[in-house]
């Protein structure tokens, strides 16, 4: 959506467990690179090194906790005086784990960070009730105001294919993809259909995506 509105965009893959199908790297290839760590110097590469008026989005996978949120008590004051903002994005599923990982950057990051929710339907008839009405939930929601998007289900023929080709949603959508799975009108026009609610979900959130 930032490269849509013509605004700069910066992805980087620090997710130092996930080396094949599935990372950001797998998907963008050279315009995302892998960082050799989660740690303090990659971390500091990804607040620092974007001009101004960039919007960055790193993947940081699981367990990176326990390092981001130090680094972050250590180095917030410094980057926001530099102007520099924090959304934090936590998706949640029909796992209850997953809302517990969500109330856990709350807890972390305080109103240090804006927060985006991904609703992430992994079936066809996700149940989001844990995330919709466990006390757990409540609490960060009545507290930080999270913004909410729902990401749609995917069906797992085309899931799967893009996963196993690092091809992205939108390359299927605009037929500019040499897998020949891929290239089935049916999954093109099925691509297209989730794209355009993607971005009518993104479009709600812009003031928290765009600089």
């Amino acid at each position: 959506m930032v490269q849509e509105n013509g605004i700069p965009v910066k992805l980087l893959d620090l997710d130092t467990e996930n080396k094949a199908r599935g990372s950001l790297t797998h998907f963008f290839g050279v315009r995302c690179p892998k960082s050799i760590s989660t740690h303090r110097p990659g971390l500091t590469r990804l607040s620092t090194s974007s001009p101004m008026g960039t919007s960055d989005l790193a993947d940081m996978g699981a367990g990176a906790g326990e390092v981001t949120y130090e680094w972050f008590d250590k180095m917030y004051a410094d980057v926001t005086e530099a102007g520099i903002a924090f959304t934090a994005v936590g998706v949640v599923t029909a796992d209850p784990a997953s809302v517990e990982s969500v109330s856990g950057l709350g807890i972390a990051l305080g109103r240090s960070s804006a927060y985006l929710i991904v609703e992430n339907s992994t079936a066809e008839h996700t149940d989001f009730r844990y995330w919709r009405e466990s006390e757990q939930a409540l609490w960060f929601q009545r507290k930080y105001a999270p913004a909410v998007i729902r990401m749609d289900y995917r069906l797992p023929v085309l899931e799967n294919a893009t996963r196993n080709h690092g091809v992205t949603l939108g390359a299927v959508a605009g037929r500019s993809t040499d897998a020949p799975e891929l290239q089935k009108a049916s999954l093109v026009m099925r691509a297209q259909s989730y794209r355009r609610r993607m971005f009518a979900e993104f479009d709600r959130v812009k003031e928290l995506l765009l600089p």
